[in-house]
């Protein structure tokens, strides 16, 4: 049985992004896979009493290394904020390429703490800040300088000891850009260095408050219990920075979603569903309800989508149970099919992720079709005509052609470059003045202009000559020609509506990340945990895959 990809009509609305769940294919799980057989160590550790000072930590394999060095720094309690006009932190820290020299220690020891305003080199690779969850990280210290382990429930409700605001790679601030590193093997997979950092930090964190705990009590202090770290991630702040990024990178897009869409179809074509595979998928879905029910966050939205999943996979777990035979031919189509026709977006999304997780032979081969090498793309065809690109446009953005942008609800926000750092923004053109500086990220209603100027122009006109005097939308004429090749390289939503929700676009590419538990903190910014479950450095030899299912709790 031939089954087609799903709609990108449907996959490609915010609100089924919005959806979206870590899964096999998420780059901090593909990254652990790919590591797991390198050697780790830490081979350099110096901080005084309060933690604060220099530490570095490396993955090597034949003559590859990458090091991790870390500057822990004194923060006053007013300094502290994890907003992106921060300028001071609990910790810096930059994936350094090899092995660094006590000259670039020197030279980083000036430069990596000072983030934006420091200048690195092609030596470095990734650039990353993080601050303590101060509550935390004090109750862990004083637990353990008194020979005890710290209250789980407290851990739990948190999920880490730090939180990054920000990930920087691919040539910001003077790291090295991407063409010199695109071609190593090992992180081919998207965003792979940036994994990397984070899950050193992680390491970090551990090693840093044992540390303070033993040097507040050296008679009585003891060491975080390995399980109790191997239960905590890290977490991480984002905000709009990251949304415009699925929107400026279309290939990028359509190749992770791609992706995800050709396993399901894959999964749901296997006729004869093997008894070992059929009870892994039912192991890892019931294990994965505790992490479900110690999510926790004060987002009403987040509550009503936690709320619908936990509904929904109990419905469909007693399905499983009581009417369902695995033995059935093509026995995950149809639950494909139960789920969709039963279930809301959140859960629908979430038994795709986990319906992945029995099927390495399926899933492996997409990882690395996952990077896109994207300025093959760029060239518009100029010798294609009118009638062509037009036909492309009704054909690939059917529902955005039927917006009306005369409606203040269709055109109310607009989407800037904030002064001050440089980060993205949204705002009310009705109600705040900036208008005349938006960014070209309100792709539907460009889309729409577009059509309406093909519409005024003669069917056999060639685009060059349509360009010349219609250049304001050479860049939804490039959008168009891609999406024509690739299908889920575009939302298909208005990004400047009244009803957008932000971070709908900031789960979208998290999800992918592999990110848990999302706390939003506004409809424009929100809080996440990563690594959260993950075997500890010197566990990754034999670590289990399904470990994403392991909590707190369990």
């Amino acid at each position: 049985m031939k089954i087609s990809l799903r709609s990108p009509d449907t996959v490609m609305k915010l609100s089924k992004l919005g959806s979206f769940h870590q899964s096999k294919l998420s780059f901090l799980r593909s990254f652990l896979k790919e590591f797991k057989d390198w050697e780790y160590k830490r081979d350099l550790f110096e901080l005084n009493a309060l933690g604060h000072g220099t530490a570095i930590y490396s993955f090597k394999k034949d003559n590859r290394i990458y090091s991790l060095i870390c500057f822990a720094n004194q923060l006053k309690e007013d300094e502290r904020s994890d907003r992106v006009i921060a300028t001071k932190w609990d910790a810096a820290f930059t994936l350094h390429d090899g092995v660094p020299t006590k000259k670039d220690i020197e030279r980083l020891k000036n430069e990596v703490p000072k983030q934006e305003v420091g200048r690195l080199s092609y030596k470095e690779l990734t650039l990353s800040r993080a601050n303590k969850s101060v509550r935390v990280f004090n109750h862990v210290v004083e637990s353990l300088s008194e020979g005890k382990q710290p209250d789980i429930s407290l851990l739990s409700s948190v999920g880490y000891l730090y939180r990054t605001t920000a990930v920087y790679g691919s040539g910001k601030f003077g790291l090295a850009d991407r063409f010199r590193i695109k071609d190593r093997k090992e992180i081919y997979g998207p965003f792979r260095l940036e994994m990397m950092l984070v899950y050193l930090v992680r390491q970090f964190t551990f090693d840093q408050v044992n540390h303070v705990a033993k040097n507040k009590n050296p008679k009585k202090a003891i060491n975080l219990d390995p399980e109790i770290c191997r239960n905590l991630g890290i977490g991480n702040s984002t905000g709009l920075g990251m949304a415009p990024f699925i929107v400026n990178h279309p290939t990028l897009l359509n190749n992770w979603v791609l992706a995800r869409e050709t396993i399901l179809k894959e999964i749901r074509e296997i006729k004869e569903v093997k008894k070992k595979d059929s009870d892994f998928f039912k192991e890892c879905l019931k294990r994965s309800i505790k992490n479900i029910t110690s999510w926790t966050t004060e987002s009403e939205y987040q509550q009503k989508k936690i709320k619908s999943l936990l509904s929904d996979l109990n419905r469909f777990i007693a399905f499983l149970e009581k009417d369902f035979n695995f033995s059935n031919e093509f026995a995950f189509n149809e639950i494909y099919k139960w789920v969709e026709k039963n279930s809301e977006d959140e859960c629908i999304e979430y038994i795709v992720s986990m319906m992945m997780e029995p099927y390495d032979q399926i899933v492996n081969p997409l990882i690395n079709k996952m990077s896109s090498e994207e300025e093959q793309y760029f060239n518009i065809p100029t010798n294609r005509t009118v009638k062509e690109l037009r036909d492309i446009l009704e054909d690939k953005y059917k529902e955005i052609l039927k917006i009306d942008f005369s409606k203040v609800e269709n055109n109310q926000n607009f989407w800037f470059i904030s002064k001050n750092k440089e980060e993205p923004r949204l705002a009310n053109r009705f109600e705040e003045q900036g208008s005349e500086l938006e960014q070209p990220l309100a792709i539907a209603r460009d889309i729409k202009k577009l059509y309406e100027a093909l519409s005024a122009s003669k069917n056999s006109s060639t685009i060059d000559k349509f360009l010349i005097k219609n250049n304001h939308l050479r860049h939804v004429v490039r959008r168009a020609f891609i999406v024509e090749k690739f299908p889920y390289s575009e939302i298909q939503d208005n990004t400047i509506s009244k009803s957008i929700i932000p971070i709908d676009m900031l789960r979208l590419k998290l999800s992918f990340f592999g990110a848990l538990k999302f706390d939003p903190r506004s409809d424009k910014w929100l809080r996440i945990c990563m690594f959260q479950g993950a075997p500890l450095p010197e566990q990754l030899r034999s670590y289990n895959d399904s470990w994403v299912y392991n909590s707190l709790n369990s």
